[in-house]
């Protein structure tokens, strides 16, 4: 009876675990799905109305071509001489415009922090006491600010889990804060996986 108890367990235990592992694998995947369906319908629906215009019938799939094809042509203008300065004539136009400065800005550093966080964005995986002393969590340093004083300050993005694009900022003395060689990568993977996936470093450091 009792080794039969176990079984249940171990199996109950291992089905929770490969049910985790799917969720770690469609919820990242889903989301990226349902953002370029709707993107790609978006445009669909915009040309879609000058494409009945002008030949008279609808041609389906023409969102998603059109879709790739600005992404592509993004991507050559990005890494281009020419069109990276086009690229930042066109920011600094948009810098000019009050209110939608401040969204596409945001939006655009939180893309590049999570892109490319070893460039910019993100410089270090911490580990700090939030929300009260004495409960441990990890952040992102994303800058260091020297007083007059000459003391040093860290500004912390604490992420929430399971979606680390939105989280909270705190500023800490140097001192209050306990630096770790936990990749971007790995601090992540902790995030989305909500302790699931656990760096082993963390347990050194607590």
């Amino acid at each position: 009876m009792e080794e039969k108890r176990t079984v249940k367990v171990s199996f109950g235990k291992k089905l929770r675990n490969q049910f985790g592992a799917g969720l770690l694998v469609m919820v990242p995947l889903g989301a990226t799905v349902l953002i370029l369906v709707w993107l790609f319908n978006s445009i669909d629906h915009i040309l879609q109305p000058v494409i009945n215009y002008f030949l008279g019938r609808h041609i389906p799939g023409v969102g998603f071509g059109v879709t790739v094809i600005l992404i592509f042509l993004a991507g050559v203008i990005a890494t281009n001489v020419m069109g990276h300065r086009i690229l930042k004539w066109g920011d600094s136009l948009l810098d000019r415009v009050p209110i939608f400065r401040l969204v596409y800005r945001s939006i655009r550093q939180i893309i590049t922090s999570f892109s490319t966080p070893n460039n910019s964005g993100f410089m270090q995986v911490v580990i700090v006491d939030f929300p009260n002393k004495g409960m441990k969590t990890i952040g992102f340093i994303t800058n260091e600010i020297i007083k007059k004083d000459g003391e040093k300050s860290l500004s912390i993005f604490i992420p929430h889990a399971p979606n680390p694009m939105t989280g909270f900022l705190q500023i800490y003395r140097e001192e209050d804060v306990t630096r770790t060689k936990i990749t971007i990568d790995e601090a992540m993977k902790m995030v989305v996986s909500v302790g699931k996936v656990m760096p082993g470093e963390i347990g050194s450091k607590l």
